[in-house]
């Protein structure tokens, strides 16, 4: 896509978020400093998006070199500047009814979520290379939707949305009304499904 395209549709969705601005923009001096606000607004999101790229493509294997060749940067400035923000991840409480399952990729990490579902753990928390994941007495699954599509279907059908999005993708889970697998006494059986 071209620079000028993604500027337009950019310009489109700022157009869309709030349509008083541009008929003010003929008239009413205010006008553009909504205008600068709402950029304001759509960047820090877009920021947002980025670091959850970053964080996805370091979970699909991509390593710091690749990832900075991508943004035109070395690996060193792009773990600098990223790797902190796509790292931090509040610890599991120590009740032994939260854990973290790691290290988790985006092409395992929904095998293992509803593996460990069927034993009553369900996802409260994510980032990269991990899911937060609960005890409790039911089981549970858990799927992930293109931050890109309509999730309204999947809310109709009872999935709760976990955490905030993630780009590309929102993670959503739902418990299945039968009660949990008896845990087994050895092994990491979370982790293997």
């Amino acid at each position: 896509m071209s620079d000028a395209a993604l500027t337009q549709l950019l310009s489109d969705a700022i157009a869309k978020a709030d349509p008083e601005i541009d008929p003010g923009l003929d008239h009413d001096p205010a006008a553009y400093l909504a205008l600068v606000r709402l950029t304001a607004q759509a960047r820090e999101s877009v920021d947002e998006l980025l670091v959850s790229a970053i964080a996805a493509a370091r979970s699909a294997g991509h390593s710091w070199d690749t990832v900075g060749t991508a943004l035109g940067m070395s690996r060193q400035a792009a773990q600098q500047r990223f790797g902190k923000r796509i790292g931090d991840a509040p610890d599991p409480d120590p009740d032994g009814r939260t854990r973290r399952l790691t290290p988790l990729t985006a092409f395992n990490e929904m095998r293992i979520l509803n593996h460990a579902g069927s034993y009553g753990w369900h996802s409260v928390g994510f980032g990269t290379l991990f899911h937060t994941v609960r005890k409790s007495d039911e089981q549970w699954e858990h799927t992930r939707a293109s931050a890109l599509a309509s999730r309204e279907k999947l809310e109709a059908d009872g999935w709760q949305k976990v955490g905030t999005l993630w780009f590309p993708w929102a993670y959503f889970k739902r418990p299945l009304g039968v009660p949990a697998l008896p845990e087994p006494v050895s092994g990491d059986y979370l982790m293997e499904p």
